[in-house]
Formats: structure tokens, C-alpha cells, sequence
């Protein structure tokens, strides 16, 4: 006869155990610098800003040649965390000015009109975190919260800070107007002001911010989302270990070097916990850098960096000609963390992870950026800027060597021509908006320099 013990180790042998809670769901992280170009970046070309975590992302993973943004924050901002272009949702514009929702409703709230991936990740059981630079809609207490992140670390402009309470740090801008961001800062953390010191750095707190969360969620898939400060003017000094003073002096140079040491810190404490392999990670930026193609509809208002890394999912030390514009971000991050799109959606993003993964298939035929009324549209050899300017490119990415054809009877280049507009046909311009003085400077000075 069999012991009671003996009897139970047998029958545990023959039946199947029950299956164990899902493990090992993967982590995306999403950072987006401000007013970074492509060409900022050593990775990119770049031989006077020193990128040497950003360069070895690029080794480890995938760099693309041309990634389109649009040439302002604010429609950007909407377009990587929805997918969906401005003529789906209304953003062609910075908030508050004419082509942006909030120019005609101040009381317009994303969350009632778009879903971003925050939202969608969170539902399907993510942990979910924004750090950085918001700007975009919301009210207190529910802002960004409403959006789809169970936490947020994020430089406040006063209109942003809890009631009755004033920021005590410094304040930037012409008259001092805004709250400082990088030095002294202005700082909400989940609806409350946080004060800081003279000496507190603005993106340290938020990578900061950052690394807790990911220990604090290292067992359980999380999302998060870096829309950073940098480099943003203005270019004030970063901390430096090297300078007696513990700063650098004031400049772009440093402030890009400064975000490439916050991106560094992330990807370490991935390694550090043992989630590098299981993390995919996407840099890009929201528009071109300010004074080098920011605002105005052109390639370099419009073309950022774009680099993808996880270990055991994306090609290591590939630069892909493939083209892609931050509408494919949404469809990417929720193909690699298994969630469908959620039914009746409409985007207009392409899921890149095929492409990472090493698929020699065309990603997607063209890509499209927009401002205000203008309209910038490519595909592998033609260029369409927002001038109307119409550009054989050739195999070139880079700006340089394109031949203008814009007046050219060829009719290579008149059947290109007529393909555009096809496109272009489904993807209207804003009708019935006011001028927009922001545009239209950048587009002046645009204009006089193409006169010389």
C-alpha cells in the first residue's frame, strides 16, 4: 500500500499543472528628444557633438536614413503617440495657434477625441510612465493621467501647476515668463509641484524619474514614454564632471552631449536589471533643430534620427534606407508588445517591426509631414516640400545633391508628379484657417534664403 506522501508525489507526477501567470511580456521605451535634427547626431554624421551611447545604440540596432517628423512639437507629439496625422486629428499646428484643435476650443482635451499607445498599453495590463516635456491638453487633477500614464515626472508651466501653488524655482524666457526647465526647475510628479534647488538639472530629474520606475515595474511589462527637454533653447550650461565649475559652457554642442548622457543612464539600468534584451527602445525627435530647418516644411524641418534597439528582436548595426515617419511608432509599439489595435481605429502608421526584425520587404512607399497649410511628401527618389518645390533625390537622404525639377517636362518626372498628387488627394490641407505668424516667419526666412 502506498504512503499518503508517495500517493500525492505520483498523482502530482500524472496531472498537469496548472498554467502559470503570463511572464516576460516585453518593455518599450520611447524617448523623443526636442528640436533635434538628424544631422545633430555622430551616428548621423555629425563629427562635432560627441554621441557615443546614441552611436552605440545605433550599432546595436537599427539607424534609418530619412525618418519624417512634422517641423513643430505639437503636431508631432500627437502624431507618434496616436499614429494618426493632422487630417484625422485636427493637430497641424502648435496648440493655440491657427490649425490646432485648441485655437478655436481652449477647452479641447486629447483624451476625448484621440486614443495614444499609453492608453492602449495600459489596458492590456501595462505599466505606463511619461517623463519630460507634455505640452499639449489636460486639465488638473487628470492631466496626462487621462492620457493613458499611470505616472508622470514633467517640466510644469505654471498653467500645469496644482491651484494656489507658485513655482519658487527659476523662471526663462523673454520677461522671465516661463518656469524654468533645466536649471531650477519646474516640476510636477502625478498632480503634485515638486520644489527643487538651484542645482537640480531638469532632464537628471527625469531620467531619474525614469530608472525608479523601471526598477519599481522590472517584473511586470512597462511602458514608457521620454519626450525629453533637451535640447530645446534655451542652450544653457549641463552638468560636466570635467569642469571645474561642474558645468559646460552655454551651447547646442552640449546640450545634445547632455541627452545622449541621459539616454546612456536609461539603457544601462535596462542592463543593470536585466531587461536590455527584452526592451525595445526608440529614439527620434519632434522636429528639425531650432535655427536649422525647425518650422519650416522642408527635409530639415522634418527629418529626425530614428534608432531602434532590442537585442533579440532588432538587426544589430544596420542602416536601413527604409522610409518612416513617427505615425508608424504607435502600430510598432503595440506589434511588439502583442496588443491589437484597437477595433475601428483608424491610423495612418505601417508596423515597422518587420523591418526590424530583418524583413527585406518594403516597409512603406512614401511618407508625409505637414504645418499649418503646407504639406512636405517623399518617397525613395522624389521629394514634394512645402513650396511646392518638387526634387529628384536621387539615392541621396541627406539634403545635399538634389536636383530641382519642379519646372521640368520630363516625363519620368511628370508621372512622379501625378503620383503625389494622388496622394496628396487623400491627405487634404487644412481649408478656412487663419494665417499663422509663426509659419509664415519661418517661411519668409525660408524664401530668402532659397533668393540668394
Amino acid at each position: 500500500m502506498l504512503s499518503p506522501s508517495l500517493a500525492a508525489t505520483l498523482l502530482a507526477m500524472l496531472v498537469p499543472s496548472a498554467p502559470k501567470p503570463e511572464t516576460g511580456r516585453p518593455n518599450v521605451v520611447v524617448i523623443m528628444a526636442d528640436d533635434l535634427g538628424a544631422a545633430e547626431l555622430g551616428c548621423y554624421g555629425n563629427a562635432n557633438h560627441d554621441t557615443p551611447h546614441l552611436d552605440q545604440l545605433a550599432r546595436e540596432g537599427m539607424r534609418f536614413r530619412t525618418c519624417y517628423a512634422t517641423p513643430i512639437c505639437s503636431p508631432s507629439r500627437v502624431l507618434i503617440m496616436t499614429g494618426r496625422y493632422g487630417v484625422h486629428t485636427g493637430w497641424y499646428n502648435f496648440t493655440g495657434r491657427p490649425g490646432s484643435p485648441t485655437f478655436r476650443n481652449p477647452n479641447y482635451r486629447l483624451s476625448e477625441h484621440e486614443v495614444t499607445f499609453g492608453t492602449v498599453l495600459r489596458d492590456a495590463g501595462y505599466k505606463t510612465a511619461l517623463a519630460g516635456k507634455w505640452q499639449l491638453t489636460g486639465e488638473r487633477p487628470t492631466l496626462i493621467h487621462e492620457d493613458g500614464f499611470d505616472e508622470y515626472c514633467i517640466w510644469a508651466y505654471k498653467e500645469y501647476l496644482p491651484e494656489g501653488v507658485t513655482h519658487t524655482g527659476r523662471w526663462e524666457g523673454k520677461g522671465k515668463s516661463r518656469t524654468a526647465r533645466f536649471w531650477h526647475p519646474s516640476i510636477m510628479k502625478n498632480g503634485e509641484y515638486v520644489p527643487t534647488k538651484p542645482e537640480d538639472y531638469g532632464p537628471e530629474i527625469f531620467t531619474d524619474f525614469i530608472i525608479d520606475f523601471m526598477t519599481e515595474n522590472k517584473d511586470d511589462p512597462f511602458l514608457v514614454y521620454y519626450p525629453m527637454c533637451l535640447t530645446h533653447t534655451p542652450w544653457e550650461p549641463a552638468p560636466s564632471k570635467e569642469s571645474p565649475s561642474g558645468k559646460t559652457p552655454k551651447g547646442l554642442k552640449y546640450n545634445v552631449e547632455s541627452m545622449d548622457t541621459q539616454v546612456g543612464r536609461i539603457v544601462a539600468t535596462l542592463d543593470r536589471l536585466g531587461l536590455r534584451e527584452k526592451t525595445l527602445i526608440l529614439f527620434t525627435g519632434d522636429n528639425g533643430t531650432n535655427n536649422a530647418g525647425k518650422g519650416q516644411v522642408t527635409e530639415m524641418g522634418a527629418r529626425v534620427p530614428l534608432i531602434a534597439s532590442c537585442p533579440k528582436t532588432v538587426v544589430s548595426d544596420v542602416v536601413s534606407d527604409e522610409l518612416v515617419d513617427l505615425s508608424d511608432v504607435f502600430p510598432t509599439v503595440l506589434a511588439f508588445a502583442g496588443v491589437a489595435t484597437p477595433s475601428g481605429l483608424e491610423i495612418d502608421g505601417e508596423n515597422l517591426l518587420p523591418t526590424l526584425e530583418g524583413s527585406k520587404s518594403p516597409h512603406r512607399d512614401w511618407i508625409f509631414s505637414y504645418l499649418h497649410r503646407y504639406r512636405l511628401l517623399r518617397d525613395r527618389r522624389w521629394l514634394l516640400d512645402g513650396e511646392g518645390h518638387f526634387y529628384d533625390c536621387g539615392d541621396r537622404r541627406d539634403g545635399k545633391g538634389y536636383r530641382d525639377v519642379t519646372e521640368s517636362k520630363d516625363p519620368e518626372v511628370v508621372a512622379a508628379r501625378a503620383r503625389f498628387a494622388s496622394i496628396l488627394a487623400g491627405l487634404p490641407a487644412p481649408t478656412s484657417i487663419p494665417p499663422c505668424p509663426y509659419v509664415e516667419k519661418h517661411r519668409e526666412r525660408l524664401l530668402n534664403m532659397s533668393s540668394r
